[in-house]
């Protein structure tokens, strides 16, 4: 590969590959669940904003940088999104102008050399994503999916769907003009034939302007720093640090959706240095590996050094794989895994959860602690307050240990932090019973709302039904929104069935827990400002529902006295149970 060539003298005839200790693929492509600007649709603009111009000059895709392989083959190190989603529209484009007209010899050559590879495929990405990639991307073989395993697969399948569906409507004069900007595109390489050099690239390149990742970062910095200090054993070592990574991002592209990979980072920070304070990964990390010396004339301990790589790596790893355990088999499994990561918002919880599962502790135990944490960070979220959790927890984080994995201080220190009264303790008590009761009577965001009356609705069912009681994911609920019993809208007739539209009934009563009620986005959409006869009459399919029918009968109307008497159902049921 020549340093400045073009797109077509960087594929034809090459074989590249994304190894697996890279992250998978990462760009979005517009979607219903995925609004405003994106990668791809911003990669489609910029090509064809390109054409438009009509200038001369080639369109310049970028700057890659490849490790030569002892195979002759090629690592992609940096620049492998573009170059995935280069591959993937070439392959669309290819298979509409041949849908067209048959493509002309040298069409079918470059398809061959630059996307078939002949007997062996041209692309590959990351191992666990490889083999949906030739089949959907390659093959094109796009039948019927029983399930995508990872996010980065199906981003994939979006971003080929994304440009097949733009394609299919554009001509051939259209297809071969953007083809023949794409092959002509002009690039730059840098070749590099060692482990040493492509990772001093990486971190010189990402160090002016490029916004990797501070996982990406450390994981360079680690091989760097092997590279300078693990002399014979530098291969060993290089390998070992490289098959953790590459266990890291498998785990990343199995709970992205849930969580990001620098959030991950901070929380193994705070394990592995055991303290809640811990917040600057990279910052940390530096100074432990030297990078940072205040004192030039200091050697640093290589032994040290390696060894904190080796330890921190290691930590690092089995991080990732409890998580992963956390928001797939625990959360499929177990309810209070469940409902805590319906609350979302996690922070300040998450070390405790990562020591539960490293040291371990008992199944009974970790869900113990985790129907407290939800109770104590949904009361941190219903009061506001600017108290700072940590500070009242981090002596029990440091205490639960490997040599001392009991959680069950930290489970008897939440239950304090909820019963203490303010007089007895004002420093314990911004999360306490007599504060939680002044926050919940008045406005609640609607997520959290949403959240309190799924656990209420529980609740409700758990009462019907005691014997062999499973409770109702919130999954369950299609769609579930909060519907306005009263709706904010004044009712245009007396006969509506709501209570006065005074100044009071306005500000204090349209927007409370007492008003909101748990319905699906359907049935919300279709009793919209109807009269309360008839939407009470639409309430049956949830417990909660079938309350609101139970407390205003007959020609009774939903007003202030009503809605009363439902918030004190709801603050009492949240006083007892969260």
């Amino acid at each position: 590969m020549d340093s400045a060539t073009n797109v077509k003298a960087m594929l034809y005839g090459n074989f590249i590959n994304v190894p697996d200790y890279q992250r998978a693929y990462s760009w979005e492509t517009p979607s219903s669940d995925f609004n405003g600007k994106t990668h791809t649709d911003v990669f489609l603009e910029d090509l064809e904003n390109h054409i438009s111009s009509k200038v001369e000059t080639p369109y310049y895709f970028g700057h890659f940088l490849f490790e030569e392989t002892d195979s002759g083959h090629f690592d992609v190190i940096d620049g492998q999104q573009r170059l995935t989603t280069i591959i993937i529209f070439l392959s669309v484009l290819f298979s509409k102008l041949n849908s067209i007209r048959s493509l002309t010899d040298e069409e079918k050559d470059w398809y061959e050399k630059m996307i078939r590879g002949g007997g062996e495929y041209a692309f590959s990405t990351v191992n666990y994503d490889d083999q949906f990639f030739w089949d959907y991307v390659i093959n094109q073989n796009c039948g019927n999916i029983i399930k995508l395993e990872t996010n980065s697969a199906k981003r994939i399948k979006k971003a080929f769907d994304y440009f097949t569906r733009i394609l299919s409507k554009k001509d051939n004069v259209y297809l071969e003009k953007v083809l023949d900007t794409i092959i002509c595109a002009s690039c730059t390489i840098h070749l590099v034939k060692s482990d040493s050099e492509s990772i001093q690239m990486f971190i010189f390149q990402n160090n002016r302007g490029k916004q990797p990742t501070n996982l990406e970062i450390i994981k360079a910095q680690f091989m760097y720093c092997l590279h300078l200090h693990a002399g014979n054993e530098v291969n060993i070592l290089i390998e070992e640090v490289k098959n953790r990574f590459e266990k890291i991002y498998k785990s990343i592209a199995a709970i992205e959706h849930r969580i990001d990979e620098d959030s991950i980072l901070l929380y193994t920070l705070r394990v592995f240095f055991n303290s809640l304070w811990e917040n600057n990964a990279v910052e940390k990390i530096d100074k432990h590996l030297n990078l940072k010396q205040s004192d030039e004339n200091k050697q640093p301990n290589k032994e040290e050094i390696i060894q904190f790589i080796l330890n921190f790596s290691r930590c690092l790893e089995d991080c990732f794989k409890a998580l992963t355990l956390f928001y797939v088999d625990d959360e499929r499994d177990y309810f209070e895994v469940h409902s805590l990561i319906t609350l979302g918002i996690l922070g300040d919880i998450m070390p405790f959860i990562l020591k539960a599962y490293l040291f371990p502790v008992e199944k009974d135990d970790f869900r113990r602690f985790c129907a407290a944490a939800e109770s104590l960070i949904i009361r941190h979220r219903l009061i506001g307050t600017r108290a700072i959790i940590t500070s009242r927890l981090n002596d029990f984080f440091q205490s639960f240990t490997k040599d001392n994995p009991n959680i069950n201080p930290t489970i008897d220190r939440i239950v304090e932090l909820k019963t203490v009264k303010i007089k007895e303790n004002e420093w314990l008590s911004y999360w306490s019973n007599e504060r939680l009761e002044d926050s919940i009577c008045g406005y609640i965001e609607h997520s959290t709302a949403k959240y309190l009356l799924w656990k209420y609705e529980n609740y409700l069912e758990s009462q019907e039904q005691q014997k062999g009681y499973e409770p109702r994911r919130y999954e369950t609920i299609e769609r579930p929104e909060l519907e306005h019993i009263a709706p904010q809208t004044k009712p245009g007739e007396e006969a509506s069935g709501y209570g006065d539209y005074d100044e009071s009934f306005v500000n204090e009563y349209l927007d409370c827990l007492g008003n909101y009620l748990l319905v699906s986005k359907k049935h919300n959409c279709s009793i919209g400002n109807k009269p309360f006869s008839e939407k009470r009459d639409s309430y049956s399919h949830l417990y909660q529902q079938r309350e609101i029918q139970a407390m205003a009968p007959g020609r009774c109307k939903w007003n202030k006295t009503r809605i009363d008497e439902r918030l004190d159902k709801i603050v009492k049921f949240i006083k007892e149970n969260l």
